[in-house]
This record gives structure tokens, C-alpha cells and sequence, in this order.
């Protein structure tokens, strides 16, 4: 059921020209090179080193692996990372 409605919800974001972000609650993660990361629309964090961020959201955990990686700014929809960044992974 969950599948269908997401699906309903995608074709509508299509349908009116609403960003599918904000529609499925999907994360929107915006990169400056290799020296920072935003991520909006988390869920919280999960894990946190300097060479290690894990960050959960609705598709799953996002992992950052990087090396001297600070928690820049965090707020309740919106998490921005420095340092140098190497992988981010979905899992």
C-alpha cells in the first residue's frame, strides 16, 4: 500500500510542479566540492566522528566518511557538514 501512495504522491508532484522532496519526504542533499555537505529534510543523526557521520532518513541511513568532518549547523529539517568528505553512501 505504501508503495502505491508513494507513487500517487510522485505523479502528483509531476503533475503540479511541486519539489518531490518536500511531496515524498525524500532527503535533498546539496554538495560544495569536497568541503561541505547540506542535507535537508533528516531524521536525525545516528552516528558522529571526524571521520564518520551517519545520518538517518526516510529512504534509509546516509553515510558520510571523510576526514576532519564537523557538525557545522544542525536543525530540526536541515544538517550541514565541513571538512573533507571523500564517500557518501546509501544503505
Amino acid at each position: 500500500m505504501s508503495k502505491k501512495i508513494d507513487n500517487l504522491k510522485n505523479n502528483l508532484a509531476d503533475a503540479l510542479e511541486l519539489p518531490k522532496e518536500i511531496v515524498l519526504d525524500l532527503p535533498k542533499i546539496t554538495m560544495i566540492g569536497n568541503i561541505q555537505l547540506y542535507i535537508e529534510n533528516h531524521k536525525g543523526i545516528v552516528e558522529y566522528s571526524k571521520e564518520r557521520i551517519r545520518i538517518n532518513s526516510k529512504i534509509g541511513i546516509i553515510r558520510i566518511i571523510g576526514k576532519k568532518m564537523i557538525i557545522k549547523n544542525i536543525v530540526s529539517e536541515e544538517v550541514v557538514i565541513t571538512g573533507e568528505i571523500i564517500n557518501i553512501e546509501f544503505m
